[in-house]
């Protein structure tokens, strides 16, 4: 690449853009060479400033793709941000399956491998942990009092057990008994229920709650035993007791659960739940296509990549759907698409209400902007199915699953969805973890990278500077992906996260 010296101010991301990006902070009056203006306005890092002449109700393009409209005239060298650039509705062309090609896969002999957990099923497990679930919010306490009791007494003594981790939520009850927010519990509890980085869980009730585990056990034909157990508070006695039952039944897990050992195993077993949050003007320039760089390699070796965050590839799902292997796959995400714009109308929102106050702070003006950055996490093989929220992913390749798009509820669903390695991307500096699953933090620039270097993992900010490129920053990715699944500590594990970061998706009045 260039040298640092001879870089442009500026990123041109595409010959037909109307648009650059500043790679730092530009003061008015600053020359463009190569774009043949000087800017009319200071222009904050990360931020857009105008190529052309661009009349009012005009596109403006960015990936050569329309990101909003003008509205007002906006002449050469300025400042393109919300003063100035808004969003109404306009065709895009879905072309399912245009786009779908060959999948260059690394012949089985030559893939990549990592040590994880093989457990029972065949799946594998990055970690090993022991879950104490909780039906309804009414049990949250006693299961932390049960982790908490457990890890600080017995875990010691089992060397090959990552932690004792209560998983506790604020709902299941003052619901409806039936219906999708239901089912769509119900899936969750599960999916953790049965992640690979589970050896053993413990399922903790109230007893009276509209979530019953009864009903989760006859509805997915759950027969309790050694490593899966269930306890209602109200048939054992109350808080202390039920607490000191509690760690006695972990008591019994944890001698099956040590047994465990990491073996060598294809990356094949790895199913990466691909996040962004805190994004800014670098995320789709620099962590976010890197992560897809690692994305494609994963696939390519035979893994998994689970792209989500549904309102925030609104505007760009034709990109997704023109990769479907099938009209049927890209008419599932479409359905979704659909869903969530019926969803905020209902709510008195509007999609275009995405991009937070620090999105904007960073550079993102539009849903539509965030959006095409946002898919570029997902790299270029096709995209092989489409799943509802928490839905075991059964697939192999690069898969869609509809979630929201704040990060805690959205990973949730990939974590029941199976995944057991979570890439989170950030430019303004998201902190967080989602036991079981390690997560491993992108920051886009590198001026954030040292100022939380504490709790960022990789450097994509380098991108930026010229030191390195897409494609050598996907290697690094993909590299550290093996390397945390084979277990490294990721900065989010060290700090302790992930004990509060469970949030199934609350669908339905709260009653």
């Amino acid at each position: 690449m260039s040298t640092v010296a001879a870089l442009s101010p500026v990123i041109r991301l595409n010959p037909a853009d109307n648009v650059v990006i500043a790679r730092a902070e530009l003061p008015a009056g600053t020359a463009l060479p190569g774009e043949g203006i000087t800017t009319r306005d200071a222009i904050p890092a990360g931020h857009k400033v105008s190529t052309a002449a661009i009349r009012a109700s005009e596109p403006v393009r960015r990936y050569n793709q329309i990101i909003g409209f003008a509205t007002e005239d906006i002449g050469p060298g300025e400042h393109v941000h919300v003063q100035n650039l808004g969003l109404h509705a306009f065709e895009r062309d879905y072309a399912f399956g245009a786009d779908a090609h060959p999948t260059p896969f690394v012949p089985e002999e030559g893939r990549a491998t990592f040590r994880g957990f093989v457990r029972p099923d065949g799946r594998v497990g990055t970690r090993n942990f022991i879950g104490v679930l909780t039906s309804v919010n009414c049990s949250a306490t006693v299961a932390r009092m049960i982790a908490q009791t457990a890890e600080r007494e017995l875990l010691p003594h089992f060397p090959n057990v990552d932690g004792v981790v209560a998983l506790t939520h604020g709902t299941g009850c003052g619901m409806a008994g039936s219906g999708e927010g239901y089912d769509i519990l119900q899936r969750t509890l599960w999916g953790y229920a049965r992640n690979p980085n589970f050896a053993g869980v413990l399922m903790v009730g109230l007893g009276c709650e509209v979530n019953q585990i009864d009903f989760l056990l006859d509805a997915y034909g759950i027969t309790p035993g050694p490593l899966f157990q269930v306890m209602k508070i109200q048939d054992s006695g109350g808080t202390r007791t039920t607490a000191q039952a509690g760690v006695a039944m972990v008591r019994e897990m944890l001698p099956h659960a040590d047994k465990a050992r990491r073996t060598t195993v294809p990356a094949s077993g790895l199913v990466v739940g691909l996040q962004c949050g805190g994004s800014d003007g670098y995320s789709g320039v620099t962590a976010n296509p890197a992560l897809g760089a690692a994305a494609d390699l994963l696939v390519c070796n035979g893994g998994t990549a689970i792209l989500s965050e549904t309102p925030e590839v609104y505007g760009a799902e034709h990109l997704l759907t023109r990769r479907a292997v099938s009209r049927a796959v890209g008419e599932k995400l479409v359905d979704r698409i659909r869903w969530w714009e019926e969803y905020t109308e209902r709510q008195g929102g509007e999609m275009n209400n995405n991009p937070s106050p620090g999105n904007k702070k960073g550079g993102l003006t539009t849903i539509l902007e965030k959006s095409l950055g946002a898919v570029a996490k997902g790299g270029t093989t096709n995209l092989v199915d489409v799943y509802k929220y928490a839905e075991p992913v059964t697939a192999k390749g690069f898969v869609f699953m509809d979630t929201p798009g704040y990060d805690p509820v959205s990973a949730t669903g990939q974590i029941a969805g199976g995944a057991n390695l979570v890439c989170f991307t950030t430019g303004r500096g998201s902190v967080s973890g989602f036991k079981p699953a390690p997560c491993l933090k992108l920051s886009t620039n590198t001026e954030m990278y040292r100022r939380l270097s504490e709790d960022m993992d990789i450097d994509c900010g380098p991108i930026i500077t010229g030191e390195a490129d897409i494609e050598t920053m996907g290697r690094r990715i993909f590299q550290l992906m093996l390397d945390t699944a084979s277990g490294k500590q990721t900065k989010s594990e060290a700090l302790g996260f992930g004990d509060n970061e469970f949030v199934p998706w609350q669908l339905g009045a709260v009653m």
